[in-house]
């Protein structure tokens, strides 16, 4: 599969497809209302940030407790049914007078929620299309997440306006349960992948079974650690361009587009094994020339540049589900999702403190610097693997 048109083609992946984009868009719109509503009540700007992306620490919960679902639930009524949760919760966080405890309470329950729903959508990804057609059907998910989060936040930013940020988290809403109709109606019945009942016992047996092939471990640890350090490097856009950090958002938004149309759609079979590399030390190796601290049209360019090393996660998701056994492959992509999430936050941390130690600039080039140099150590471990390592049963 090589092309746009086969792909949308192929059966169910078109709702697939719109189910994601409607779900990214509802969740963009409604972390910009929930932020908004949130900075208006309390005038913190650390709880109205952490009521726009605190979910993501309790994916890491949801990482250790509950990924085993990710297989073992039918694909179709678990995305319908997460979708459907997603609306509900989004709709009690527009009640009136809803106390922050509460807000944060639904915030964290819905991201354990979300902690499954990598593991299922790119698993039923696997089961819509060949490996040879994986890498294609995940860049194009890949590039509608990006392109439904810029629009997302433009639109959210009007609609907070003329809604009211309350208004806007009932439309945010109205997305989540169009979502959920449409997996419902435009998905067919499956059956798990594997057998047996989700528990946490379970996703800490196959996480630990996943993580003990060595070739698996390697494919893990570069899909974390060096695009968590290079996420650093973003955090720091605020600090480094307070007049205009949205332009820097914005072209690292173009690049990783750039990189996965040109990836997914364009590279040939023959020569993914070979670009790997070069694609991860793009991502880190332009952030080194933060250094010489760079005017804002040159930093903007060495920023949409080292974007385009993102699409490396697609060769490396590729080859982890190649070395993945068929029955957990869900758990596998949702166990990478959980740990990509957890290194950006550790990223974002590590590279606050040394800028507030010493600068901006030097932070981006200090995290740039392990960025290539976890790169070059993790290059030895990366040689392809034709099968399958093992078989991880539960």
């Amino acid at each position: 599969m090589r092309t746009y048109q086969e792909l949308f083609r192929t059966p169910e992946f078109m709702p697939l497809f719109l189910t994601c984009a409607g779900q990214v868009a509802a969740q963009t719109v409604s972390g910009l209302a929930l932020g908004t509503l949130v900075y208006a009540a309390t005038g913190s700007p650390l709880l109205s940030a952490l009521s726009m992306f605190g979910s993501s620490f309790a994916q890491v919960i949801g990482a250790v407790a509950l990924l085993s679902a990710a297989d073992r639930l039918p694909p179709r009524a678990a995305m319908s049914g997460m979708a459907l949760a997603f609306g509900l919760g989004t709709a009690v966080l527009a009640v009136p007078g809803l106390p922050l405890w509460a807000v944060f309470a639904v915030v964290l329950s819905l991201g354990l929620v979300a902690s499954v729903g990598g593991g299922v959508r790119y698993g039923l990804l696997t089961e819509l299309l060949s490996e040879e057609g994986y890498l294609l059907g995940r860049s194009v998910l890949n590039m509608t997440s990006g392109t439904m989060q810029i629009c997302g936040f433009a639109i959210g930013g009007v609609l907070v306006t003329t809604l009211s940020p309350r208004g806007t988290l009932l439309a945010a809403a109205g997305l989540h349960l169009l979502a959920a109709v449409t997996a419902r109606l435009g998905l067919s019945r499956r059956s798990p992948r594997t057998v047996g009942r989700p528990s946490v016992a379970v996703t800490w047996r196959t996480n630990a079974l996943l993580w003990s092939a060595t070739p698996r471990r390697y494919v893990f640890l570069a899909l974390w650690v060096p695009n968590g350090l290079i996420v650093g490097c973003e955090s720091l856009f605020i600090p480094y361009a307070p007049g205009n950090p949205g332009l820097l958002f914005a072209v690292a938004a173009c690049g990783m587009l750039i990189g996965d149309t040109a990836t997914g759609r364009f590279v040939p079979q023959r020569w993914r094994a070979r670009i790997g590399l070069p694609l991860q030390l793009l991502l880190a190796a332009p952030y080194l020339a933060f250094a010489l601290r760079p005017g804002l049209p040159l930093a903007a360019a060495v920023v949409v540049l080292a974007s385009v090393g993102y699409s490396a996660s697609l060769l490396l998701q590729e080859r982890l589900v190649a070395l993945t056994p068929t029955d957990v492959r869900g758990q596998a992509l949702g166990l990478h999702s959980a740990g990509m999430l957890t290194m950006q936050g550790i990223g974002a941390a590590l590279a606050g403190a040394v800028a507030q130690r010493s600068s901006a600039t030097t932070a981006m080039a200090v995290m740039a610097t392990a960025s290539v140099a976890v790169t070059l150590v993790l290059a030895p471990g990366l040689r392809p693997t034709r099968a399958p390592v093992g078989s991880v049963r539960s």
